[in-house]
């Protein structure tokens, strides 16, 4: 293709990855990420960046989501014995009172390598929640707070450049230099951007903990989850959808409080470092697809909502495959 020129619309998870795996499998590309938003004033950023997809989280068909999902996690496999990167093995429990289907995750059965029914007696010692159906699994924990800062900095070494910044319209890409294709990863911002109506808000409100003796994770009903991590357990959680409050709402805080005390009593005398609340940028089907705009080639990739950790790697790969697709369609 010789050589061109990618600018990459954000620089969370998703674009980084983007713009990572761009730099991998195209030759002499000069990439540049535009933002106004860097590492912990990402959404990214306030992720627990636990290694389980949710059900309902779906890309263009079955079959490409879970290619997604086992890339992804063949991705950051290869990167965990990086030190300082925030990735780490983490093992725990999926609970729930209702169903035994509740408990079973499609993405990660024959993916991870311990997946397994939980027996009355391991989920009888587990918490005093009185839950009918558990399984026990290993993965994977992505923490963003160290993830980030080394992804940009493999970036840089790559030749990669930073140029701070935002677009409200295509027609202002110019401002930022001539490029040959652009990545539009700009999360939530594409809803206005693209005037997509399928992307919304998708509120996430979440405690932070000091509590370093927790050494499993805890996923349950109603949004429930308790995640150890490097510095802080995370406690959550809402999925608030449509809503763009992005402040501590004391009613959903006394809601995580009690769900995750009740499954770890021991927590009731963790101390509480702060409450963070973040958007997740939703979509019933994450975009990643081309587009010619006024003449500007643009491949689309957003809408991961909490999920960007989790596939962003391999959907990546869709998106810079679909990215040469494009440019070999040209006179480069």
């Amino acid at each position: 293709m010789g050589d061109c020129h990618i600018g990459v619309f954000g620089s969370g998870i998703v674009g980084l990855n983007t713009a990572l795996e761009l730099q991998k499998q195209i030759r002499n590309v000069k990439v540049t990420i535009i933002a106004d938003k860097f590492l912990e004033d990402t959404t990214s950023d306030k992720a627990a960046g636990i290694f389980i997809p949710a059900d309902y989280f779906a890309g263009p068909n079955p079959q490409i989501t879970q290619e997604w999902i086992d890339d992804s996690y063949h991705y950051y496999e290869a990167l965990k014995d990086e030190s300082g990167i925030g990735i780490k093995e983490i093992s725990g429990y999926i609970l729930a009172k209702s169903s035994w289907t509740a408990t079973r995750n499609r993405f990660m059965e024959g993916l991870v390598p311990v997946f397994r029914t939980v027996d009355d007696d391991e989920l009888a010692s587990i918490s005093p929640g009185d839950w009918k159906y558990g399984s026990y699994l290993k993965t994977y924990l992505i923490e963003c707070r160290g993830y980030l800062p080394w992804a940009m900095h493999r970036f840089k070494q790559n030749g990669g450049q930073f140029v701070t910044g935002r677009i409200d319209s295509f027609s202002e890409v110019e401002n930022f230099g001539k490029f040959d294709l652009i990545m539009n990863c700009t999360g939530l911002g594409a809803r206005a951007l693209c005037n997509d109506r399928r992307l919304t808000p998708m509120r996430g409100q979440v405690y932070k903990v000091n509590a370093p003796w927790l050494d499993k994770f805890y996923l349950a009903e109603h949004t429930t989850y308790i995640i150890p991590g490097f510095s802080a357990a995370t406690l959550g959680g809402t999925k608030n959808y449509g809503s763009w409050n992005t402040a501590v709402d004391k009613y959903d805080s006394a809601s995580i409080w009690d769900r995750c005390t009740r499954i770890v009593p021991k927590l009731t005398t963790a101390p509480v470092i702060k409450e963070i609340v973040g958007l997740r940028p939703h979509r019933d089907i994450v975009r990643v697809e081309p587009e010619i705009i006024n003449g500007l080639k643009v491949v689309h990739h957003y809408g991961h909502g909490g999920y960007g950790v989790t596939s962003s790697p391999g959907s990546a790969k869709t998106a810079t495959g679909i990215a040469i697709n494009m440019l070999k369609g040209s006179k480069l």
